[in-house]
């Protein structure tokens, strides 16, 4: 039977390790399902595998975008189809990994039709956000989808903009296009869930945020620092040094911002994954056991 396998997680708990020694165990290729990692210029804060493990592994969708460009769930959802399609016609395993709850959902389970934005549309909803600010468009998305309104991260820009550039160029509300109906696959998925004990997670995570800083965050933070409006930037580990940059704060607070905000992602990581009752769990470092359990299915 194809099979799709699905290694997921939350950050920092140890998903590439796994996947390098899969990919090598099964000999195929990683699908790589992290939002922010599709994006070249910011390869250090986003933990990007690095050029000596893409070597030793193809990886699809890392550093495959710039800071720029636009991308959605929608668009993974069709792309990752594609890439996995071919894979199965000569394999009977692909390899999907990531922490980014939405791309994977849409993988796994489909995402609704919702039309695409036209730039039109998304310049002017990228102006009113820039000369409003975020907490007007959330009180209109109040009056134009209230639903909608009800459920979305208001302290999401993407999330409230979006809802809103639907409303503007239909003319019906955001709400209308989720039917939150499950597309059927011609293959099967099974999803392999990493985690660990709390603080031996957290004292990774913590320990992450310091290589990455020796590795050199910061001057990459600065590099993009012009380009800090975009989307694409509004990512822990960007946000606390653009605020260090600013001088609102120092540069030790802002690694400890880091690491806290790191934390509370995971944190929101697990809550999201844990609802899935198709998940099967292991600890990250039982490779031979999830390799035994994966043939065991396929």
């Amino acid at each position: 039977m194809k099979t799709l396998i699905v290694i997921l997680g939350p950050t920092g708990v140890g998903k590439t390790e796994l996947c390098l020694r899969l990919a090598d165990h099964f000999s195929i290729p990683i699908i790589n399902a992290d939002s922010r990692q599709l994006f070249a210029e910011i390869p250090i804060g986003t933990a990007a595998p690095t050029a000596e493990q893409r070597r030793r592994v193809v990886h699809f969708f890392v550093g495959t975008l710039h800071l720029e460009d636009y991308y959605s769930a929608s668009m993974f959802e069709q792309e990752a189809l594609t890439i996995i399609g071919k894979q199965l016609e000569t394999n009977d395993m692909a390899l999907m990994s990531g922490g980014s709850m939405m791309y994977i959902d849409a993988v796994c389970n489909g995402i609704d039709d919702i039309p695409t934005i036209d730039d039109k549309t998304r310049a002017t909803m990228k102006a009113r956000l820039a000369s409003e600010g975020l907490p007007a468009l959330v009180d209109e998305l109040r009056r134009l989808d209230p639903e909608h309104w009800a459920i979305v991260d208001k302290n999401n820009p993407r999330r409230v903009v979006h809802a809103l550039e639907i409303c503007h160029m239909t003319g019906q509300t955001y709400t209308s296009f989720r039917k939150s109906e499950q597309k059927q696959r011609p293959f099967s998925i099974v999803k392999i869930g990493l985690n660990r004990p709390r603080e031996e997670l957290y004292e990774r995570i913590n320990e992450r945020v310091l290589r990455m800083m020796d590795a050199g965050l910061e001057e990459e933070a600065r590099r993009v620092y012009p380009k800090r409006a975009l989307n694409a930037l509004n990512t822990v580990g960007y946000k606390e040094l653009f605020d260090y940059f600013d001088g609102t704060t120092d540069r030790a607070e802002a690694v400890r911002r880091i690491q806290s905000n790191t934390r509370r992602y995971c944190r929101k990581q697990l809550t999201w994954f844990k609802r899935d009752a198709q998940i099967h769990w292991f600890h990250p470092d039982n490779h031979e056991e999830i390799i035994k359990y994966i043939e065991s299915l396929t």
